[in-house]
């Protein structure tokens, strides 16, 4: 005999309670966790129940970089069902829209917020569904388990500040390759990277106007894995650096072309579709091999040892416009 849906309620509702983290809804979605897992509701547009599950330290590690970064250049798709589209002053978030299967069933279901909703939403959910000694930022070797009841908060790991250069990186009154930036502890996987510092000969009068720095050594101290950087900032032309460690949290759908140059080790991308995840094109990227991401694909990366990966962005606020109405190409280059 089936019990009523209301005992399922009831059932649910007391082993939330016992767990210990709160429910968030936002819009038609909701959201909750237990010792093991998401799990995302919805209803269809003729009202049908929806739900989807994800692993509680995977939807993290995703929540994290879409809450840090933003909600970044457009699509954020947590895995092949949920995500979020950034319109730079509003964000959908969606539940099937960019699965094909689903779409052609008519079971997904896409909201649009605005940026600040969604972002307090999403920034509160973090706060409250990390537990103590949990870094969503880190490599899995490098932090504790996000599994488990609810125990304590990192509201520090999952704040961080980007540290922000006033001109270029070392030169006077950057702000941020000072001494002790310089004496942060070298990460595991880099301790052969030499820190040796390059040396310059500027004119003089020039002291102030010329530099450089070791990028590599630069990089070998960052703690936390899949997060670009700024390095270099020329107009809406951006070099990212970036260390990358196990699996990228998130399928980033592109809306513009991103290029990729592999400084150290390998990464390995699956590419697909961006509108269905239909799979595209498997490369496998090693020390000097650069690549580009077209504006229709979405892609994910694993990199079996942490690696260095400088990620080129064009960063105009016009480009997507520009791309959706046909004025500029999805492609990087036409032979």
């Amino acid at each position: 005999m089936n019990a009523p849906a209301e005992i399922y309620k009831v059932l649910a509702s007391q082993a939330h309670e016992v767990m210990g983290y709160r429910e968030f809804t936002l819009g038609s979605f909701n959201f909750r966790r237990d010792e093991y897992f998401a799990h995302i509701t919805w209803k269809t547009r003729d009202g049908r129940p929806m739900s989807h599950t994800m692993d509680a330290g995977n939807f993290l590690r995703a929540l994290m970089r879409d809450v840090a970064w933003g909600f970044f250049y457009g699509w954020v798709n947590f895995d092949n069902v949920l995500g979020t589209v950034n319109h730079y002053q509003s964000v959908d978030l969606f539940a099937g829209s960019y699965n094909g299967t689903m779409k052609a069933a008519g079971i997904d279901l896409l909201e649009n917020f605005p940026s600040d909703q969604i972002r307090t939403t999403f920034e509160k959910m973090l706060d409250d569904w990390t537990n103590a000694g949990f870094d969503p930022f880190a490599a899995p070797q490098e932090t504790g388990s996000a599994y488990g009841r609810k125990n304590g908060s990192n509201t520090a790991k999952i704040t961080r500040a980007r540290e922000l250069a006033t001109r270029c990186v070392g030169l006077k009154d950057d702000l941020v390759l000072r001494s002790d930036a310089r004496s942060a502890p070298i990460n595991r996987a880099f301790a052969d990277v030499d820190q040796s510092q390059p040396e310059l000969h500027p004119e003089p009068g020039f002291e102030n106007e010329v530099h450089g720095f070791n990028l590599f050594g630069f990089l070998s101290r960052s703690q936390v894995t899949w997060n670009p950087s700024f390095t270099s900032v020329v107009k809406y032309s951006f070099m990212c650096p970036t260390t990358e460690e196990h699996i990228l949290p998130i399928i980033h759908g592109n809306d513009r072309v991103e290029w990729f140059f592999q400084m150290t080790d390998e990464i390995h991308w699956d590419c697909g579709d961006k509108n269905t995840g239909k799979p595209m094109a498997r490369v496998i990227m090693k020390a000097g091999d650069m690549a580009a991401m077209p504006a229709y694909c979405r892609h994910q990366g694993y990199s079996p040892k942490r690696s260095m990966l400088l990620v080129w962005e064009n960063g105009s606020p016009t480009l997507v416009h520009e791309i959706q109405k046909g004025d500029a190409p999805e492609i990087p280059v036409q032979f």
